[in-house]
């Protein structure tokens, strides 16, 4: 059962609260400063304030009236911004008070030499240093990020993973990395500590989830260059105009000029407030909703690279198939029964604790009623698997059976001056092609069959590779089986290309090898051997229960330590792209709305023939700028939810996704002013504002 108390709701009220005080803490200039576009708006708040304190004093370019009216809505523009930002900080700021909740000051014992036994001494676990070893007993919790070096237990991560059900944590293999905060529930563990004090995993996590420290992202700089250029272009378009108003009136010697209020009004219109104001909240957002599915990520490169990934790199154990192979049938060689087959392959794995093992156990009594035996009246001596061997068995007197890999079976026969039949061959390659795994089982020199274990492709997995393809992205396989069994799983998974018989090396040549033709590589590991491939990959994502070589070389962690969220990570960062792209297509069309009504009324009194463009018939100029100035600040708003949510995700290529940008948000963001700023300058006229 998963627990996950920092996905909190959109619109939570503690957020919403403290959003609301941190918008006015926001004002200050050197915050102010961090947007461009909205610093623009805040100066010419900061302006309008003292000509509206210069009309009350009798000498006003216009109306005190209107002068407040206008400096109140470029505040409240400055400050639904700064709420925008607080809400999706203050959402991350939620999710980061819940992983400080694991975060505290532990005793730790500390020994005095590496090894179970050796005396210790409690020291603070604050004061431990990288290389320090301790000793962490059932009960205790784990003072810092560090490798089990000697033991095994079972280890309590809810703190960290949000999941109730505790882990394995052993020495040697690739579940040998501990967190600190977690707790041992059994057994003891001897951990070397991997990091000094404040760089802990749960420190950058920590460091990582607060918006407010977020850095920005290549494309969010781009974008933010792009919107500081049209702003200064608008800003000396703007400025220019007044001069222009001036030389006109006197020319004229009828009219009269353009007020600076209006000029500044008509400044905020035009630049792109609407995506200055919610960009660092969409950024915010992103990796907000990337920790909401547990994944927490060491830099707002890595979310934002995810969105952009064109190759996909995934495991085949655990992440296309089940994870765990599964007995599917016997198959013997001539002159042996099948149930003489499945009598032996149940002997040769009474002992053996794996899914494959027990699989084997089940389908034998499954399909001939062979019950268990008692192991200890068989008087069986086991032998166990080896990386070396390939193969484990059990010796019952002179009897020796043995089940493994073919070569290593075959070798084994020979050596007992047996052969390895051609028709044994065949049977090895039949089960291959067919994608499943052959498990030779031999008896003394004389080969019995064969037992296919057959890999489960996950429901469903098949349909999200259509979709990536649809996306424009590839997929590749990686499994350390043969080329025939890789190509039959791949075959059925529908995964565009596979790498068989993998090896660090190979991993990380086919990854560069993708790089240098121009593509962004995602990949999953949780081994040491995978960190190399991970450190070249674009997006890294390490399993929070692998090892802390995996973690240091990844840019992102799944707490859940699930291989599939790797689909998810990519899904989430085209979602946070998509989202900005439009946002920023509404924005930019929505300014072009705005043109047409404050320009005719901004300069109908210095030039009349400008009513001509007056095509939405507002009231009044007056109320024609103040019209616009309202919808400007309501509109980032009203969008505020979308920025936070993100669009829909949709699995549409790149093209198609520019069309209906184009149409719903293109077209939707000229239509829409039109129709908010004619119903503003309605309400303002029907109520006598203007």
């Amino acid at each position: 059962m998963s627990h996950k108390p920092h996905s909190a709701g959109l619109f939570d009220r503690a957020i919403v609260q403290q959003a609301l005080v941190d918008a006015f803490r926001k004002l200050a200039p050197r915050q102010q400063w961090k947007n461009p576009v909205m610093f623009v708006v805040y100066l010419g708040s900061l302006l309008t304030t003292v000509l509206w304190l210069q009309a009350l004093g009798g000498e006003g370019e216009a109306p005190s009236g209107f002068i407040l009216a206008v400096t109140l809505w470029l505040w409240f523009t400055v400050l639904f911004a700064n709420f925008a930002e607080a809400v999706a900080e203050g959402r991350s700021k939620a999710q980061a008070a819940f992983l400080r909740s694991a975060k505290r000051d532990i005793a730790a014992k500390k020994l005095d030499e590496p090894r179970y036994g050796s005396n210790y001494s409690k020291v603070a676990g604050s004061t431990l240093r990288k290389g320090d070893v301790v000793l962490i007993e059932a009960g205790d919790f784990v003072p810092g990020d560090g490798e089990v070096i000697e033991g095994v237990a079972s280890v309590d991560e809810s703190a960290i993973t949000g999941e109730s059900a505790p882990v394995i944590r052993e020495s040697g293999g690739d579940f040998s990395s501990v967190t600190g905060g977690t707790r041992v529930l059994s057994d003891w563990l001897v951990v070397r500590i991997a990091v000094n004090p404040g760089e802990a995993f749960l420190d950058r996590m920590i460091a990582m989830v607060e918006g407010a420290k977020r850095q920005k992202t290549p494309n969010e700089i781009a974008l933010t260059i792009l919107l500081v250029a049209l702003t200064l272009i608008f800003l000396m378009a703007t400025v220019t105009l007044l001069p222009f108003s001036l030389y006109a009136v006197e020319t004229a010697g009828a009219g009269r000029p353009i007020t600076i209020t209006v000029l500044v009004a008509l400044l905020v219109c035009l630049i792109p407030t609407t995506i200055g104001g919610l960009l660092s909240a969409i950024g915010v957002a992103g990796i907000g909703r990337m920790m909401q599915k547990n994944v927490v990520a060491t830099s707002g490169r890595a979310v934002e690279a995810a969105g952009d990934v064109d190759v996909l790199l995934l495991d085949k154990t655990g992440t296309i198939t089940l994870g765990n192979r599964q007995a599917a049938a016997f198959l013997p060689v001539a002159g042996v029964s099948e149930k003489a087959l499945a009598d032996a392959a149940q002997l040769a794995s009474l002992a053996d604790e794996t899914p494959e093992g027990r699989s084997i156990v089940v389908l034998a009594k499954q399909k001939f009623g062979l019950r268990e035996r008692d192991v200890h009246a068989l008087d069986a001596t086991f032998v166990h698997f080896s990386a070396q061997t390939r193969m484990s068995g059990v010796n019952l007197g002179s009897r020796q059976i043995r089940k493994g890999a073919a070569d290593a079976i075959r070798q084994y026969v020979e050596e007992c001056g047996g052969n390895f039949p051609a028709e044994m061959r065949k049977l090895v390659d039949d089960v291959a092609r067919r994608g499943s795994t052959p498990l030779v089982v031999a008896e003394g020199r004389s080969v019995l069959g064969v037992i296919e274990l057959k890999d489960i492709v996950k429901g469903g997995i098949k349909e999200r590779f259509i979709e990536l393809r649809r996306m424009g992205i590839k997929t590749v396989m990686i499994t350390g089986d043969n080329r025939l069994t890789a190509a039959a799983i791949a075959a059925e998974a529908g995964v565009d290309d596979f790498l068989a018989e993998a090896t660090p090396e190979t991993k990380l040549k086919l990854i560069r090898d993708y790089q240098a033709d121009g593509r962004l590589v995602a990949m999953t590991g949780d081994g040491t051997n995978d960190a190399p491939a991970l450190a070249q990959a674009d997006v890294a994502v390490a399993m929070n229960s692998g090892t802390q070589a995996a973690k240091e070389a990844g840019n992102m962690v799944d707490l859940d330590s699930n291989p599939t969220k790797l689909i998810e990570i990519v899904e989430t960062g085209k979602q946070m792209l998509m989202t900005r792209g439009a946002l920023t297509t509404f924005s930019l069309a929505n300014d072009v709305a705005k043109y047409f009504a404050i320009i005719p009324a901004a300069f109908a009194g210095t030039y009349p023939q400008l009513n001509a463009l007056n095509v939405m018939h507002l009231a009044s100029p007056d109320s024609a700028i103040l019209s616009a100035v309202i919808f400007n600040a309501l509109i980032i708003v009203a969008l505020i939810p979308l920025a936070l949510k993100g669009v829909a995700y949709r699995a549409l290529g790149a093209e198609q996704l520019l069309r209906d940008n184009l149409l719903l948000y293109g077209l939707g963001g000229l239509v829409v002013p039109f129709a908010g700023i004619k119903l503003i300058d309605l309400m303002l006229t029907q109520l006598g504002l203007i």
